[in-house]
């Protein structure tokens, strides 16, 4: 009796916290959205991404002056087998 008692307690324990989990990851997941939305943040996340390709673009250029022909050669021959574009759908210059 005492063992189908504490089995019964786990159940009931399981199901009430995985719906109260639900509800916070709901309530989190809408945050999140509500977030990701407003234009302050999506502006930001812009300029973030292109500063970012800016430097990215810099560091190739100096990167690739002071290595070995052979070494750029293939960095080249990388970019190029995209069909010039990144991973972020953007065309590499």
């Amino acid at each position: 009796m005492r063992r189908l008692t504490f089995i019964a307690g786990l159940a009931v324990g399981y199901v009430l916290g995985t719906r109260a989990g639900r509800e916070r990851y709901e309530q989190l997941k809408k945050s999140a959205s509500r977030i990701s939305q407003n234009p302050a943040v999506r502006n930001a996340a812009e300029t973030a991404a292109l500063s970012g390709r800016e430097y990215a673009g810099k560091a190739y250029h100096s990167v690739s002056d002071k290595v070995p022909g052979s070494v750029a050669d293939r960095v080249r021959s990388l970019r190029s087998r995209n069909n010039g574009e990144d991973d972020w759908g953007t065309t590499n210059t």
